[in-house]
């Protein structure tokens, strides 16, 4: 199981339905969308992917991506157009809008699901060479190359564990992760751990970081997140 989520917007309610039950089967977290105007309601931001019909009502895809790019919020999102028009001039026009990719309809599902990974493995690869060498809250100093964290200048002594939790967790400011999410990317490698372990090694790390530590929020029975003041 894979953590990436994808918007899917069209127009036709089975196709999106088909659409998600296809790309869930294949791993991934799928969202649904019958029009712009109610995608551009939803918190784009926080997808890996929109599958992006052309032809809809008052808000055409064309014109959905224009204004997701134009947005720094949802600039990053990465946008495969799925459309029965096939011209060479709407293709050109989906790839100036900033489209990563273009699936003519009719289409097999295999298709879609190969260029659906793709593009990811397009993405994710781009983000990780421009990852930042350092992540910064306020003076809480979080160093990826050299593996270690401090604060006002002092370095906080982090276990791997507590460095590697506070990592997931500044990267992904304001979202929760569940104690199952955080065994499944920090422990992964080993056979059996409690859950009572993510709470022990969480109040650990609260207590070294500080002022920082109330920022490590538990959202009962949710799982925890950082949280910024």
């Amino acid at each position: 199981m894979n953590d990436y989520r994808i918007l899917v917007v069209d127009d036709e309610e089975d196709l999106c339905e088909i659409l998600k039950f296809n790309l869930e089967n294949e791993g991934y977290e799928v969202d649904t969308a019958n029009s712009a105007e109610e995608a551009l309601r939803m918190d784009i931001g926080r997808y890996n992917l929109l599958l992006l019909d052309v032809m809809m009502g008052e808000i055409s895809g064309f014109k959905m991506a224009s204004l997701l790019k134009k947005d720094k919020k949802t600039a990053h999102v990465p946008i495969i157009f799925i459309t029965a028009k096939d011209t060479e001039n709407d293709t050109v026009t989906g790839f100036n809008l900033g489209a990563d990719d273009y699936i003519s309809k009719p289409f097999s599902l295999r298709e879609v699901a190969v260029r659906v990974k793709a593009v990811l493995r397009r993405t994710q690869q781009a983000e990780t060479e421009r990852a930042p060498e350092q992540i910064t809250y306020k003076s809480l100093v979080l160093d990826i190359i050299k593996k270690k964290v401090s604060i006002d200048g002092e370095e906080a002594p982090l276990t791997k564990k507590e460095f590697e939790i506070l990592l997931l967790l500044l990267q992904n400011k304001g979202r929760v992760f569940s104690r199952e999410d955080i065994l499944g990317r920090i422990w992964s490698d080993e056979v059996y751990v409690l859950d009572r372990t993510i709470d022990v090694n969480i109040t650990r790390l609260r207590k070294k970081i500080g002022i920082y530590g109330k920022c490590i929020v538990t959202r009962l029975g949710y799982g925890y997140c950082f949280e910024a003041e």
